[in-house]
């Protein structure tokens, strides 16, 4: 009994003190000291093996996806300093027009994000540009954040094949299946998570405009709107596009090429080397990651007197989201030492469901309870994924489904990622998060049904 209570403050520590902006690292460690302390864990175990090291330790997490962390970072950063992204980001805006806004944002993230570039470095970059689109078409700024979260973090993070999300890797290197593992599911998904999301945030636009809501400035928009001439200096559309090309392009020729049977292991060299990146999660999006970079010194005149700096600055950007992860999957790693995650696992796997929407239950509850889609994924992978696999879930299936239930409750209040954006927009919860929410936690809630019953079908 008291180690579940403890179980039980040892959450609504973590997700208190994340709410109340606590550091990550600290509100992770103190809340796996209380589940520790009530669950008899002993303290040297806890510090010095089940928080950092194991299976689910901080720091086997970090070690395993340093590289794809660092090389996604350096890329963003790249992408970034050369103007390229912000380039992407006006041509769409060209292309579709102001009124049009909503559809922007969430075409220029979803385009930013599935070519590699990450969640952080694609607000930092849309946020300078949408102040001059809010301004313009009078969109409430709650309605852009909704748009931001649901370009960047939705239908490019968990549901198209083939992205070099983290979610995609975990997902992959656990199972020992490709990135463009349950394509049919993914992209069900995905068009219920776009269609979906642009039907809301569309509805509540007409709503404002006919409650005259309409954007209203606050000092983080004149401090952010001073980085935007800063962008101005960036190359053409087109150019500005090869780099995420490289990427996509890197990570699918190969899986493609194998596919249609253009090549296969009879194939000089090019048989081996395909054959490598398929069966590389991790590696070979990295590598494409870093070919990007590559490229992007090379095309971008104005990138090449900085490249050391925007290098250091990218691996720099990579540290933090890389210990906040970890930090969050070390709790996890104490929290299934308990006997009352054991109980927890028993029951769901359990219960009298279908295997596959046993897989979404279970794996929304942890995500949820430790805000991050990462995270609970990965906790998941290392505790639930082999008994699903023996109860003879295809792994393909598995894949796709646990990436995308992973990707609805994380983003309750308490998610980093959220609280994050808030900050850097300078909204509160009670002004943004209800949009966000719809966004973010209940249309891919919907997503993943309809990707559960397009797989079991």
């Amino acid at each position: 009994m008291i180690g579940n209570i403890g179980l039980l403050l040892g959450l609504a520590a973590l997700i208190f003190m994340a709410l109340r902006g606590i550091n990550i690292l600290v509100a992770a460690l103190v809340a796996s000291l209380i589940v520790a302390v009530t669950n008899q864990l002993g303290m040297a175990e806890t510090l010095l093996e089940y928080f950092p090291a194991g299976p689910l330790g901080a720091f086997t997490f970090a070690g395993q996806f340093f590289i794809l962390f660092l090389t996604g970072a350096i890329f963003g950063k790249m992408m970034s300093t050369s103007g390229a992204a912000a380039s992407v980001a006006r041509a769409v805006t060209n292309w579709l027009g102001v009124r049009r806004t909503l559809l922007v944002t969430v075409l220029a993230c979803g385009m930013l994000t599935y070519g590699g570039v990450v969640l952080f470095v694609v607000i930092f970059t849309m946020y300078p540009l949408g102040i001059a689109l809010m301004r313009e078409a009078n969109l409430p700024k709650r309605l852009f954040c909704g748009a931001v979260a649901l370009g960047a973090g939705t239908f490019t993070m968990t549901a198209l094949p083939g992205t070099p999300s983290i979610h995609n890797v975990i997902a992959a290197s656990a199972l020992g299946t490709d990135l463009f593992a349950g394509i049919g599911p993914g992209l069900v998904a995905a068009l219920v998570m776009m269609a979906g999301g642009m039907a809301y945030l569309e509805w509540q636009w007409r709503k404002a405009r006919t409650a005259g809501e309409g954007y209203e400035s606050n000092q983080r928009d004149v401090e952010m709107e001073q980085l935007a001439p800063k962008m101005a200096y960036g190359p053409s559309w087109p150019m500005a596009l090869l780099p995420l090309v490289i990427v996509l392009g890197t990570i699918l020729v190969p899986r493609l090429s194998v596919a249609v049977g253009l090549v296969d292991d009879g194939t000089p060299w090019l048989g081996s080397l395909f054959a490598f990146a398929n069966a590389q999660p991790v590696v070979w999006p990295s590598f494409a990651l870093l070919l990007g970079s590559l490229f992007s010194v090379l095309f971008f005149a104005t990138l090449r007197e900085r490249t050391l700096e925007a290098m250091g600055a990218g691996a720099n950007d990579s540290v933090m989201p890389l210990l906040n992860t970890a930090a969050v999957i070390g709790f996890g790693g104490v929290v299934t030492q308990t006997e009352g995650f054991a109980g927890f696992a028993q029951a769901v796997i359990g219960l009298d469901l279908p295997p596959l929407v046993s897989v979404a239950a279970s794996i929304s509850v942890v995500s949820g309870i430790v805000g991050s889609a990462s995270g609970g994924l990965q906790i998941f992978m290392q505790t639930f994924a082999e008994t699903y696999l023996a109860m003879g879930v295809d792994a393909q299936d598995l894949h796709r489904i646990a990436a995308l239930a992973s990707g609805g409750l994380d983003s309750l209040p308490h998610s980093g990622a959220v609280i994050a954006m808030l900050t850097i927009m300078g909204l509160k919860h009670r002004e943004a998060y209800r949009d966000i929410f719809v966004v973010t936690v209940l249309i891919p809630i919907l997503a993943t049904a309809a990707g559960i019953i397009f797989a079991m079908l």
